[in-house]
């Protein structure tokens, strides 16, 4: 798949020679070109195709966002859902290592750039699977970084899929305006850790959402205590429960709280969920029960209702 640099558009509407009467010519003056007109239908086909998209993202980082993003779409695959995962955290993408994933995409006997599977049901595409050098850095500014996530979503063969699960870069940068732009249906989900500093950003990330008229489907508090690996009883490390006040502020749904634990650490380190392992472990059940929680409320959402034709 080949990334388009900026300036692919020619002249727009300057050069045109029926700008004066042109039907899809915006306020702004700029018409679209063909190809963008092409890949917004390839767009718009290839979501057509997925009934419920979960945006992960948080107000800062260091909140185990991506671990959050990983383990819920290995649960939601568990279940039996057919889930892909777009990582748009493009100059820090680490979920295909926490999949156990190298390499790069490839493409099918028709051509098609194709998802790297995990297991039976879990889909992923990661800048990673597009660099060389996996510690290569990515030197990118906006339009560079808009261009690949549309190609990500329009471009790739995700097919049928029950949840397509996004996770993205801390803070409220180009990439969420973009996910949020050609995914107007997107379902929120905001992750913090109970501590004030993380609070406090994720206040900004709330409002950066209800200034977008974003569907925010609720917040999920992580690293909600820690769980001893001696005793396996629960200490308040970072405190607890001030996700679930501030939903409560807000007026948004709680999803639920994820305890630390040492498993999860390794199960990351080793490129296998803790979610599919088949030791018991109470971040375990919580991440299962997080699973559980985020899809009674996509399938209750009103906003995804009104996008399927409910």
């Amino acid at each position: 798949m080949k990334i388009k640099k900026k300036g692919d558009q020619g002249g727009g509407c300057k050069t045109c020679s029926k700008a004066s009467t042109c039907a899809s010519k915006p306020a702004s003056g700029d018409c679209k070109d063909a190809k963008t007109q092409q890949q917004d239908e390839r767009i718009s086909s290839a979501l057509s195709r997925i009934k419920y998209k979960i945006f992960v993202m948080s107000g800062k980082g260091g909140v185990g966002k991506s671990s959050v993003t990983v383990n819920l779409a290995a649960a939601l695959a568990r279940k039996g859902h057919k889930v892909g995962i777009l990582d748009v955290d493009l100059h820090g993408p680490s979920v295909p290592r926490m999949l156990g994933l190298s390499g790069n995409l490839e493409a099918n006997e028709k051509g098609e750039v194709t998802p790297k599977q995990c297991g039976d049901n879990l889909y992923v595409v990661s800048m990673e699977s597009l660099l060389k050098d996996p510690d290569q850095a990515v030197l990118w500014r906006g339009p560079m970084k808009t261009s690949a996530i549309r190609q990500f979503i329009g471009e790739i063969q995700w097919g049928e899929l029950d949840y397509l699960v996004i996770d993205s870069p801390p803070g409220t940068g180009d990439e969420h305006m973009t996910v949020l732009k050609t995914i107007p249906d997107a379902l929120c989900v905001v992750v913090t850790t109970p501590q004030e500093v993380s609070l406090a950003d994720v206040r900004k990330a709330i409002n950066f959402l209800q200034y977008a008229k974003a569907n925010i489907l609720g917040i999920v508090e992580n690293m909600s205590g820690l769980i001893c690996p001696h005793c396996s009883k629960e200490i308040a490390l970072f405190k607890k429960g001030g996700g679930e006040e501030l939903a409560k502020k807000y007026g948004i749904e709680f999803l639920g709280a994820i305890p630390l634990d040492p498993v999860a650490v390794v199960a990351g380190d080793v490129g296998r969920p803790v979610a599919l392992m088949d030791e018991a472990s109470p971040v375990k059940d919580a991440l299962l029960a997080l699973a559980d929680a985020i899809d009674r409320a996509a399938q209750s959402s009103l906003e995804a209702h009104a996008t399927l034709g409910g």
